[in-house]
């Protein structure tokens, strides 16, 4: 039992000094390492945070039930304007529906930000309305609505001009987030700037508590068109149920465990040639091949475990200056996926370390010893 042990803390002292006696090589395959934890998690984060961020601030409109063009995209900022405006009437005198808001989506080309036009009662009127932490609601058709995020991160206040759609808007009010958009703006002046007479993007409807049978009445006068509840719509904006995102996430995944296999497949076949008299003196000395084995990928996991460490404690401080710089950037990272990083690290750490360990443990311990 004791020689047990002391064989094991010898090993351990060993593989330790190994990776002490050549911190250079040990540092950069850290550093890879942690580029490929930290390069998963972010992607992952930022895909995952804008995904059930948007899922939340579409359910915090007050609807329960979505009208959208067929074959639109998940993300509503996305949809086409081509719902006749006038659909909004007619939705609005099923017996099921409570109120009907027409909604057209559009994105800023320069600040990436969603901006709705909107009819201000009817949008409002869908849940308990706006709540304005300053100013008032639209008077003027070049009136703009923003959200606290977005005034937080861009310094606005009430009275300030800004630049949406390539047209000059007054913040006429700033509201609590969680309404679907950053910006509104009048229904009427988003048609015209989008060329968009009499069309819309989609309706938000609140029914009167019963949404199936809500949705059933809707589709039977507008067939063709997609009609999903809100609580459909929501659970469905998760980046594993995404097809457009998966290809994105895999490959940047891929990238990340490439990184780390071909820095250690590198550092670690140099580190064999250049140990080579070494290991011929553990193999004289009666070490077994998987001794040599079991030494070479115990460093390697050890500084994969490293890396995996910082790559995590970097991922974090980068999301806690985002949160502060950045407000309107929503990063979610699970522990799931900071375990599978951590768990793809290592996996490639391995994949690059087994043929040079192989290697090393073929060597004939007399040729070993009198490398050069």
């Amino acid at each position: 039992m004791d020689e047990t042990f002391e064989g094991r803390f010898a090993q351990a002292q060993l593989l330790w000094g190994n990776i002490v006696a050549r911190p250079l090589r040990a540092f950069l395959s850290i550093v890879a390492i942690t580029i490929q934890v930290f390069l998963v998690l972010m992607i992952v984060g930022l895909t995952s945070g804008v995904v059930s961020e948007w899922g939340k601030r579409v359910e915090g409109v007050g609807a329960d039930i979505l009208v959208q063009p067929p074959n639109s995209s998940m993300f509503l900022a996305f949809s086409r304007a081509v719902l006749p405006e006038s659909l909004a009437d007619k939705v609005s005198k099923l017996p099921g529906v409570d109120e009907v808001a027409p909604t057209l989506t559009m994105t800023d080309p320069k600040n990436l930000s969603i901006i709705y036009g909107i009819d201000y009662q009817r949008f409002n009127g869908l849940s308990r309305g706006f709540l304005f932490r300053a100013g008032h609601p639209f008077e003027k058709a070049d009136d703009a609505i923003a959200d606290d995020i977005v005034a937080q991160s861009k310094h606005l206040k009430v009275g300030d001009e800004v630049t949406l759609l390539n047209h000059p808007f007054t913040i006429c009010g700033i509201v609590a987030h969680g309404k679907g958009a950053r910006y509104f703006v009048p229904l009427k002046t988003a048609q015209d700037l989008t060329g968009a007479d009499n069309r819309v993007s989609m309706l938000y409807v609140r029914s009167k508590g019963d949404t199936e049978a809500t949705r059933e009445q809707i589709l039977q006068i507008a067939p063709g068109n997609g009609v999903k509840s809100v609580a459909e719509y929501t659970s469905l904006m998760n980046s594993s149920n995404l097809p457009e995102l998966k290809p994105f996430i895999r490959t940047m995944v891929g990238i990340g465990m490439v990184i780390s296999f071909l820095v250690v497949l590198l550092n670690m076949h140099t580190l064999v040639m250049e140990r080579t008299r070494e290991i011929g003196i553990l193999k004289a000395l009666g070490s077994s091949r998987l001794d040599i084995v079991k030494l070479l990928l115990g460093e390697t996991l050890v500084l994969a475990m490293l890396g995996g460490a910082a790559g995590i404690g970097v991922t974090f401080l980068v999301e806690a200056i985002l949160r502060e710089t950045t407000p309107t950037l929503q990063i979610l990272i699970t522990p799931g996926w900071v375990g599978g990083a951590v768990l793809l690290a290592l996996l490639g750490a391995a994949a690059g370390a087994v043929y040079p360990a192989l290697r090393a443990a073929s060597y004939d311990p007399v040729v070993a010893l009198a490398y050069e």
